[in-house]
């Protein structure tokens, strides 16, 4: 359970402000299909962060314990400061095309641009962390759900609302707690 909380909660704090909630939004405008693009948001997500899980509980399982604490723990904090730094519209480089439909164009243009993203690289380190792919999958995919569905319905409105640097600040303060804690208690990983 603790790991599909914390997958859940770190991955949603991260997402806000993250390029892919401004695809999400760039999506809904363009589309006006709310259902769908929700759908292929959900899918995309399903097997980046499936495959991301996979990554990181094939590399916990080459790694010995020791050196696994220390690449969890310091990416972690790793992924705290990047955190920090927010995202832009203009990092988009996926144009979504009509002519696809829009499950096919969210499908498509989330999973290319959740590739070497903040919330894809913490899926493969809190896979590697929980030793587990589906529920750290499930966990992640909820949390990009959580942040990305609402911005697909309220659109704009949502996203000018928010204290995202606040927000910003509370993800990278989750990141660093359980980096601290991954590097201070060695029996954790895989647990």
């Amino acid at each position: 359970m603790e790991a599909l909380i914390v997958s859940a909660g770190v991955v949603a704090l991260a997402e806000i402000g993250d390029k892919t909630m401004l695809l999400a939004l760039v999506l809904a405008a363009r589309f006006r299909a709310p259902a769908l693009v929700i759908a292929g948001i959900l899918v995309a997500t399903l097997a980046n962060h499936g495959l991301a899980a996979l990554v990181g509980v094939s590399a916990a399982e080459l790694l010995d314990g020791a050196w696994l604490r220390w690449i969890v723990g310091l990416s972690f904090l790793a992924m705290a400061g990047w955190t920090l730094i927010p995202d832009k519209a203009d990092d988009l480089n996926v144009e979504p095309r009509r002519r696809f439909g829009p499950f096919l164009a969210t499908t498509a243009a989330f999973f290319l641009v959740e590739i070497g993203d903040k919330t894809q690289l913490a899926t493969v380190v809190l896979a590697a962390r929980f030793d587990s792919i589906l529920i750290v999958t499930i966990g992640t995919t909820a949390g990009m759900l959580a942040v990305n569905a609402p911005t697909v319905l309220l659109g704009g409105a949502l996203s000018e609302r928010l204290p995202l640097g606040a927000i910003r600040a509370a993800a990278a303060a989750i990141f660093a707690v359980l980096g601290i804690l991954t590097l201070a208690a060695p029996e954790t990983i895989g647990a």
